[in-house]
């Protein structure tokens, strides 16, 4: 409020410029002039700002000179109509201070029922009943009638908001037959609302008849305002006669009307009946994209009434049948949200209304309401943690592919790239034995290695420490030592790696065996398991079998286009 407060004093100081600069402009016979010219002028400057400002100013100065209570209030009312939205209740405050000032009822209650008046065009419809009882509390002490009515019509905007159809019917019927003759803009609302009421208590036939009069009353007046109105009630109407297309007619025809004139409470309502349309001619998709600008109306406006609920029932009905349990979860909240707001809404104003309202019924449901939210609240807390879990896991299997894909890369350029011949050791250079191992023993076996090596004798399955010294006329222990000095590997490594090179010359050379199956590569160079195999060549080559063959293939075919 304070802002609010300091942009005023900033509004008023920058008309006060305006004011200096339009005095040379603007001659000075407004001196002269009363304040309906005044009125007349402020209206048709409507565009331009400036020179508008200039009679907001001298119209609310002219009253102040000549000391009007009730001009004053209608200058803080002229500049409260055409004020931006964030100012309208600072000038509101303005009208009810002067006008107290006053001490008069009729000025009071006007300028209390302007402020409700905001209050209701905000859709805040608390305050704006608590306005409308002091301004009625105000008028009733008066014999002023288009005050009263003008009470009564606002009063009966609460009743239809509530639900109170009868009694809105009731004192909408009072308004038209008091406003026919008196104010055609008020008479066509009456109309409209009227209609609205038909509507909702299922008179659908009446309704239709008071939205044709209404469209007639206005050619008859030469006042088009509410015709879009008119046709946008009517398609609501056919919606519950069942006539869907021509309900999607009406009311989109009507929506670029009620849009432009930032009326968003009609235009959810208007969404949302043509969503309920589509959704009852069994197009769900085509629904769904209207329950959802309902549903961006909420999130923007806060905008909910009763009817509007099953707006998030018929969205969640649609991603239960997608089975999107995440959209599920997501438009349950809102469902719950939206719940919370109508029960403190409504709850409030039909207890400040019918006077019956039990404040425990309320205090318990809201309770409820919130145990219900907080639950779901961690529900999806738990289900968040999952997700990120889940993203948390397959961002790590993701990274690690990349990685093994950098790794295996490299080390099949690696292999590509190795010298084939094995290293060997000269008898001749051996000049020492090992431990109790004499030269002359490990010169021998080094001797038969080279040939065992040479004749591809560790192709054989099966084989062992123990077969092999046999076959050496030595012993396990003593072949073991001499391999893992002269090889620097242990006996089960040395004969793995002797086998996975073998083959790797023998993929590099021969494309048939690259179709062969990690069992038969495995049996092709004796190893005894295909698991055993994968893993050995895993551990010599630095990458799956599976890999190193892919990519042997791409070479052939990349050389066969070159």
């Amino acid at each position: 409020m304070i802002k609010n407060y300091i942009l005023l004093v900033i509004l008023c100081a920058g008309n006060q410029l305006y004011a200096q600069e339009m005095e040379s402009k603007i001659s000075d016979t407004l001196q002269r002039k009363n304040y309906d010219y005044l009125f007349e002028r402020i209206e048709a400057t409507a565009e331009d700002k400036i020179k508008q400002a200039y009679y907001l100013q001298y119209f609310l100065n002219k009253a102040k000179t000549d000391k009007n209570s009730e001009e004053i209030v209608n200058g803080y009312k002229n500049y409260l109509f055409y004020s931006p939205e964030k100012l309208k209740l600072v000038y509101a405050d303005s009208m009810i201070y002067a006008a107290k000032k006053a001490n008069d009822n009729a000025l009071i209650g006007s300028a209390y029922l302007s402020k409700g008046i905001v209050y209701y065009g905000q859709k805040k419809h608390k305050h704006a009943l608590d306005n409308y009882l002091v301004a009625d509390n105000y008028i009733s002490k008066t014999s002023d009638k288009y005050l009263t009515y003008k009470v009564k019509y606002n009063i009966a905007g609460v009743k239809y908001y509530l639900g109170f159809y009868d009694e809105a019917i009731s004192l909408y019927t009072e308004c038209i037959d008091y406003f026919k003759e008196k104010n055609s803009r008020a008479y066509l609302n009456s109309l409209h609302l009227l209609g609205l009421c038909y509507n909702r208590i299922g008179n659908y036939g009446l309704c239709s008849e008071i939205n044709e009069k209404g469209i007639q009353e206005g050619i008859r007046l030469d006042n088009n305002e509410m015709k879009d109105y008119f046709i946008h009630s009517e398609g609501i109407n056919q919606y519950f006669k069942n006539n869907y297309n021509t309900a999607i007619k009406k009311i989109a025809y009507s929506i670029p009307t009620i849009n432009k004139n930032k009326d968003f409470a009609n235009e959810s309502v208007g969404y949302f009946y043509i969503g309920k349309s589509y959704w009852d001619l069994h197009k769900p998709e085509m629904a769904l994209l209207y329950f959802l600008k309902v549903d961006k109306i909420f999130d923007d406006k806060g905008y909910i009434r009763p009817d509007l609920r099953q707006n998030y029932e018929l969205i969640i009905k649609y991603y239960k049948s997608k089975k999107d349990l995440h959209k599920q979860l997501y438009y349950t909240d809102k469902l719950l949200k939206a719940d919370s707001i109508l029960d403190n809404k409504f709850i409030y104003l039909s207890g400040r209304v019918s006077k019956v309202y039990d404040k425990k019924v309320l205090l318990k449901d809201k309770r409820d309401i919130e145990e219900l939210f907080n639950k779901r609240k961690y529900n999806d807390f738990i289900f968040t943690g999952i997700v990120l879990v889940l993203f948390l896991i397959v961002s790590f299997i993701a990274y690690r592919h990349i990685r093994n894909k950098n790794v295996y890369r490299q080390k099949f350029e690696e292999l590509m790239a190795k010298n084939e011949a094995v290293s060997k050791v000269e008898v001749k250079n051996v000049s020492n034995g090992i431990g109790n191992i004499n030269k002359d023993t490990v010169a021998d076996i080094l001797k038969q290695l080279e040939k065992f090596e040479k004749d591809k004798k560790f192709l054989a399955k099966d084989l062992t420490s123990a077969k092999l010294a046999a076959i050496f006329n030595s012993n396990s222990k003593y072949l073991s030592k001499i391999i893992y000095q002269y090889r620097g590997k242990k006996f089960v490594r040395y004969i793995a790696d002797l086998k996975i090179n073998y083959l790797i010359k023998l993929l590099k050379e021969d494309s048939k065996i690259r179709k062969y199956s990690n069992s038969a590569l495995a049996e092709e160079v004796g190893f005894s398991s295909t698991k055993t195999f994968t893993q050995a060549f895993f551990a010599e080559a630095g990458c799956p079998t599976s890999y190193f063959i892919e990519e042997l293939n791409k070479m052939s075919q990349e050389n066969k286009i070159l």
